[in-house]
């Protein structure tokens, strides 16, 4: 198989939540969420085959990433496949109506168990940098964390994720010396002979765009990488 070939079949095990206004996905780590521009193979458009095959469909399909997560980052993507859904879920998402909990392997217990950080912070040059605020294009960034136990010589954290600013897990919990294992970007040491950072968005909080009713997706640890191995 060519890297930029989608078989339907293969998603079926990443596949958490399908109907016919949303498809929630488990991302593997080192797969883009959406196309590039460059050509890269990426999640939307093998969710689009699979769409296409499920529902026998040929032709234009529509199906839109709701939100994104890094490529080095793995768990779930939500789409819609309704332009009414993308909508709804578009508001929710600017009115901070949806919940996103991220498990994350730090390589230094933060000083405080649990805690809110809240940088602001700066995107240059494919990185984020916490800055002062005032800082021209600077935005504020918010999260709530708490640590759940140690794996080895790791530290196993949970990411209430308020605000979704470019890379701001990553570089928040740099920020006070506990970088994301495999982050080398953000100063982690420890880094592993396998795709991905040791960032994983674990469950997602959203309703229903139609239904109108609360649905909670949780993602699986991904198999196959030694991040998650207790």
């Amino acid at each position: 198989m060519g890297t930029n070939s989608y078989i339907a079949a293969d998603l079926q095990p990443l596949i958490l939540f399908a109907d016919n206004h949303l498809l929630a996905v488990n991302k593997p780590a080192g797969l883009l969420t959406q196309d590039s521009g460059t050509g890269l193979r990426n999640l939307e458009d093998w969710a689009r085959e699979w769409v296409r095959v499920d529902k026998n469909k040929d032709g234009n399909i529509f199906l839109n990433a709701v939100h994104r997560i890094d490529k080095a980052v793995s768990g779930i993507v939500l789409f819609a496949r309704t332009s009414k859904a993308l909508s709804r879920l578009n508001e929710d998402i600017r009115n901070r109506e949806c919940k996103k909990i991220y498990h994350v392997l730090v390589e230094a217990a933060p000083v405080k168990p649990s805690d809110e950080l809240i940088h602001w912070l700066f995107h240059e040059h494919h990185r984020a940098k916490v800055c002062r605020e005032g800082l021209p294009g600077a935005q504020r960034a918010i999260l709530r964390y708490r640590t759940l136990k140690q794996v080895r010589d790791l530290f196993l954290l949970e990411v209430d994720l308020e605000t979704g600013r470019y890379h701001q897990i990553r570089a928040q919990l740099a920020a006070i010396g506990s970088p994301i294992a495999g982050d080398e970007k953000y100063g982690a040491k420890k880094i592993l002979e396998e795709e991905g950072i040791a960032l994983h968005a674990r469950r997602l909080e959203v309703t229903h765009p139609t239904l109108k009713e609360l649905i909670v997706i949780k993602a699986p640890y991904p198999e196959g990488t030694g991040w998650w191995r207790s």
